[in-house]
């Protein structure tokens, strides 16, 4: 089968749907792709690489003629019609809000995927477009309120005095936001976050940022993976936080947008309280916006003097790494939609994942699809817990065990007793000396390091190898006796104290190696 990719035709859009890597891998599960001549350039593509990656340049109507057409953007009337009757298309369409697109697209036969329809379940973050897009969306909404603010966000400390970081506050911890608090950490600002979801205080805080804690203004989580919506009590609870983090931030983003709906966050009071120099951003624009005095498309500076940025294209103003991303998603669908790795498109509508994107389908409009619950796992079983009379009975049994080892143990040491014994009785007074040292040295010796830290063992090693170096001289000493026990025991010991030496400055040069500072 073919893959189009024909180029963007929205107004200031510069990003593709495919990059020349993810062409690479659609051509290794078996298709043949084919693009339009240009459509890369904006995002710094060039037809050469298509055309080196395996892809086959053509002109607009030929990539919409393809058996499955993927573009960034939903397609217009015009480019519809260049749709063949039994295609596919692959594409971001907002089926909840463009019915008339559905309708269209279900009238001309071809089977719709939307890439912003993606069930919010685990197994579908590999081809989720929207987690993509906000991610990147997040990163560059930081670079937007840093080129508008009028400092810098990391504190300095200079001869000509210091400068404290700016302190900045987002709402919001999906995707975007917690890529803008780890954008807005690493240049050195002070974060602070707020969610009503009060389950993302550990995620805010992994990104560098401070979680605000307001329980009376958080909901729990609902089956679709958004929030819930709040009560009278939690909105004007949260209505609240938001006025009094505004005005002590230097930069506020917003990025509450469900289901391409944009709630009001910051009202034109809350604006009002803000400190002159301020930035707003806000990720929600393209849904008319979480800010009161936000126009979609455009910066904008209100009385006080706080600049809103309300660009809805931020995406488009990253738009190589944007369109490498996008194009990976692509590959991850179409992977899924080919389990032959034959090129051979296969959607099965029993696979929620396929079928919850699927929004048209052999003439008829598929939306909206069957709900989907985060989590398909089985409530976990309570364990039975053990009866009395097992627990009696498994109490018993370890004390027979505890018993029986007891009485082993203690004729071991009977028997070894007994044994030392003899040997002293049957040995000479020289003999009888050296094993009384030798006794009282294993005694010490345990004692002195097993009563030693953990944390004192590596510069105790230096007084371990002195000890070592001394035994290593007495071994050598000894090591030519006439006597055949003498000379065996003084190699043993000369190579044991050799491996101790060795060792002990091998973990000792290690940790030195730790604390040296190379030029």
């Amino acid at each position: 089968m073919k893959i189009g990719v024909p180029a963007e035709t929205r107004a200031g859009e510069r990003l593709v749907a495919a990059s020349p890597a993810s062409v690479a891998q659609l051509i290794k599960l078996g298709y043949e792709v084919v693009i339009e001549a240009g459509a890369g350039t904006s995002a710094s593509f060039l037809d050469a690489q298509y055309e080196e990656a395996g892809a086959t340049l053509v002109d607009a109507a030929t990539a919409w003629g393809a058996d499955i057409v993927t573009c960034v953007n939903a397609p217009k009337p015009a480019q519809i019609k260049l749709l063949r009757e039994g295609a596919t298309l692959v594409a971001t369409m907002a089926p909840h809000s463009n019915e008339r697109l559905v309708a269209s697209l279900a009238k001309r036969g071809v089977t719709a995927l939307a890439l912003d329809a993606v069930p919010r379940i685990s197994r579908a973050q590999a081809i989720d477009v929207l987690s993509t897009m906000s991610n990147v969306a997040g990163y560059r909404a930081v670079i937007e309120a840093a080129e508008n603010y009028g400092g810098m966000f990391t504190g300095q400390v200079t001869a000509a005095g210091k400068t404290k970081p700016a302190t900045v506050f987002i709402i919001g911890a999906g995707v975007a936001g917690l890529a803008a608090i780890g954008a807005a950490s690493s240049l050195g600002a002070q974060v602070r976050a707020f969610d009503v979801r009060p389950e993302v205080a550990e995620q805010i805080e992994s990104m560098g940022g401070t979680f605000v804690d307001a329980p009376e203004a958080q909901q729990e989580i609902s089956a679709d993976g958004y929030a819930k919506p709040l009560t009278a009590e939690q909105q004007a609870a949260a209505m609240a936080v938001y006025a009094k983090e505004a005005a002590n931030a230097d930069v506020v983003i917003t990025t509450a947008l469900v289901r391409g709906t944009a709630p009001t966050t910051i009202t034109a009071d809350v604006v009002a309280g803000m400190r002159p120099g301020s930035v707003i951003v806000d990720l929600a624009a393209s849904g008319g916006g979480n800010c009161a005095l936000t126009v979609p498309g455009k910066t904008v500076l209100s009385d006080n003097g706080v600049t809103i940025v309300g660009y809805t294209d931020l995406t488009s103003r990253m738009p190589r790494h944007t369109s490498t991303l996008f194009g990976t998603n692509i590959v991850h669908l179409m992977a899924l939609l080919t389990p032959g790795k034959d090129g051979a498109m296969v959607l099965d509508l029993e696979d929620q994942v396929q079928r919850g994107m699927t929004v048209a389908h052999a003439g008829e409009v598929m939306w909206p699809p069957p709900p989907v619950s985060v989590s398909a796992a089985p409530a976990p079983v309570a364990a039975q817990g053990p009866t009395e009379e097992e627990l009696a009975e498994k109490a018993r049994l370890e004390q027979e065990v505890a018993l029986a080892t007891a009485r082993r143990r203690n004729w071991l040491y009977g028997a070894g007793a007994v044994a030392a014994l003899l040997l002293l009785a049957l040995s000479d007074q020289d003999t009888v000396k050296h094993l009384t040292v030798f006794a009282l040295a294993v005694i010490v010796g345990f004692y002195v390091i097993s009563n030693v830290k953990h944390s004192l063992h590596t510069p105790l090693m230096a007084q371990t190898n002195a000890i070592s170096g001394i035994i290593l001289v007495g071994a050598l000493l000894q090591i030519g006796s006439e006597d055949a026990i003498v000379s065996t025991l003084s190699f043993i010991a000369a190579a044991v104290a050799s491996i101790n030496i060795f060792g002990g400055f091998l973990v000792t040069y290690r940790m030195l190696g730790m604390f040296r500072k190379d030029a």
